[in-house]
């Protein structure tokens, strides 16, 4: 016998999940119903599965699990979404917010308009830099501007972490990137034991960059919260962008916006936006 579960369709600037309100629904298996229900061509489609629960910490605990079944640390788009649903569903309905994450408690100030959350900014907390800490195989203090080589072409990269492992690198041309073939080369290089999210950046103007994101266990995204801040990050250290001055991030469907602050937390800011509601029937 199926059975059924209620969900919400919702993205963050394309960047699209599966949000299950888990104050009212059981999961059993997210991880096998992440599989079921990513497909975009025979379920509902979407780079994953985001469950909202409660928290003895927070206003609300976020899981995040990839279209593959992986759980991921953190989704900069997946938690502004989950910051929207608190909010307009009258779970945690205030200006502030706290929701839980497997990279910490993250802390959303609430925009609204007529009503409902439409624009939220994101406190992501600092940058991890130190290597063993993102994970990368490196010995220097901080991976900034190195080589390394894929598929027999040497690429320089920043690497990041906030809250999950990035590779960030600047090229001239984005748009003609067959990510499709060197991404899954980026994603399972052997120098990021947990392997890796990755960045490819063009400036396009003071403190404005272009960026297309190859995510570990999704593939190429629309978006990526956490690789604009890492990005960002990337930019700063390299003399591209300026800290404490917020950096225009364009991704395919719309622009992220970060400030990389003077007490060296990342604050995101971004729109969420509600799709549609349905119930989903499934073999259990």
């Amino acid at each position: 016998m199926k059975k059924q579960i209620r969900f919400t369709k919702m993205h963050g600037i394309g960047n699209d999940y599966v949000y299950i309100n888990c104050f009212e629904e059981t999961v059993e298996d997210p991880a096998r119903l992440a599989r079921l229900m990513s497909p975009r061509r025979t379920a509902v489609g979407s780079d994953g599965l985001i469950l909202i629960c409660p928290s003895d910490v927070a206003d609300a605990k976020m899981r995040m699990f990839n279209l593959d079944g992986s759980e991921g640390k953190m989704c900069g788009n997946g938690i502004r979404c989950v910051g929207k649903y608190l909010y307009d569903n009258g779970i945690a309905r205030k200006d502030t917010l706290t929701v839980e994450t497997l990279s910490g408690i993250k802390t959303l100030r609430v925009t609204a308009e007529n009503g409902e959350a439409s624009c939220l900014t994101v406190d992501m907390g600092e940058p991890i830099l130190t290597p063993a800490d993102i994970p990368v195989l490196f010995e220097g203090t901080r991976m900034i501007n190195q080589p390394i080589t894929v598929l027999g072409a040497e690429y320089r990269i920043t690497a990041v972490s906030m809250g999950n492992p990035h590779a960030v690198l600047f090229c001239d041309d984005v748009d003609g990137l067959d990510l499709e073939a060197i991404g899954p080369a980026f994603e399972h290089h052997p120098l990021f034991p947990e392997q890796v999210n990755t960045e490819f950046i063009r400036p396009v103007g003071p403190n404005a960059l272009q960026m297309r994101v190859w995510e570990r266990g999704s593939g190429e995204t629309f978006a990526c919260g956490t690789g604009a801040c890492a990005a960002a990050v990337a930019a700063v250290l390299n003399g591209i962008c300026e800290k404490e001055k917020e950096v225009t991030v364009h991704l395919k469907c719309g622009d992220l916006f970060i400030t990389y602050a003077a007490d060296s937390h990342i604050y995101m800011r971004g729109a969420a936006e509600k799709v549609y509601e349905g119930v989903y029937c499934y073999e259990p």
